[in-house]
């Protein structure tokens, strides 16, 4: 008998670690500080770039939209996933489901396009220091940065539109803690065949692409500071693309595993914390990484640190 093609399941179970309940007690509390700390972070980004001018240029615009990305990320995920942690009430409504998923994808995606943007950016600054000026000004900025959302918006639409597509009559239980792409595909009632072979592709593109041409940027970037004849000059020019490479290695080295794995490749338990490492280590670690290794940024910082404690003075 042919299946009808609609859904029969109107919510979703999210099993979390549920075969685990001392340890879920125990994450709730770990993921909470890791959400809380995650927005402060990024928030306290966001505010000293926006009132400081002098880091009114690419490097630091595209750094403010990582951390849009990072607070919207993790604003997603983490509630539903504290929820599902701490309570026996783990349902999440069909369409509660669909937009967790696609601003899961639009915030991924973007976040590939913005790691790529920032390496061209460096790539720019470093090879070419002279016709930096020309080569990044604000529309090309503009461009790089728009053309990041929109892609994420596609991505999602696209891809969350397709998986929602197919009939779900049940079990309606996700063995994950959010609806990610992999596990709530696993309960479609088709076959999803052709689906996993577009997604597989689109992931190649999508991750592998932007991956590819942050790579060849830094073959171009090293071999323009191996030829610098100041050691000072080396010095600044690999501090100022270390925190992007740390953050490129912590994102697609975490994201891969979870997206190019092979379907029956690790337990489910396994999985779940793949995810974890690219949800919530990245979204934390990110404002670290730049405001920490960054001089500029920690001359900001504490700039904006002095003006409100003078405020409380006064």
């Amino acid at each position: 008998m042919k299946r009808q093609n609609q859904s029969s399941v109107f919510d979703f179970i999210l099993l979390g670690f549920s075969n685990f309940p001392e340890l879920q007690r125990q994450l709730f509390w770990v993921f909470l500080v890791d959400y809380l700390v995650t927005l402060l972070g990024n928030a306290i980004i966001i505010v000293a770039i926006s009132l400081e001018h002098s880091l009114h240029i690419p490097m630091y615009l595209f750094l403010l939209n990582l951390s849009v990305v990072e607070v919207g990320f993790s604003a997603v995920i983490m509630p539903e996933m504290l929820v599902v942690l701490s309570s026996e009430n783990t349902r999440i409504t069909f369409s509660g489901c669909f937009a967790q998923m696609y601003f899961i994808l639009l915030f991924g995606g973007t976040e590939c396009f913005l790691l790529g943007a920032m390496a061209y950016d460096r790539f720019a600054a470093i090879c070419h220091p002279l016709s930096y000026p020309v080569t990044m000004n604000k529309r090309v900025f503009t461009k790089l940065v728009i053309f990041s959302w929109v892609s994420g918006i596609m991505v999602a639409t696209v891809q969350t539109s397709w998986v929602f597509s197919f009939p779900f009559c049940g079990p309606n239980e996700i063995n994950h803690l959010f609806c990610e792409t992999p596990p709530v595909l696993e309960l479609a009632c088709a076959d999803t065949f052709l689906f996993e072979i577009y997604a597989f592709t689109g992931t190649i593109l999508i991750v592998m692409v932007p991956f590819l041409l942050i790579l060849l940027s830094y073959v171009r970037i090293l071999f323009a500071i191996l030829r610098m004849p100041s050691t000072t000059g080396r010095q600044k020019a690999f501090s100022t693309c270390a925190s992007h490479l740390t953050s490129v290695t912590l994102f697609y080295g975490t994201a891969n595993m979870t997206y190019l794995q092979p379907k029956s490749g690790y337990s489910p338990e396994t999985k779940k914390l793949m995810s974890l490492a690219y949800t919530l280590l990245t979204p934390l670690l990110n404002p670290l990484i730049y405001s920490l290794r960054n001089s500029e940024m920690k001359r900001v910082l504490l700039k904006v640190w002095r003006k409100k404690v003078d405020l409380h003075t006064f």
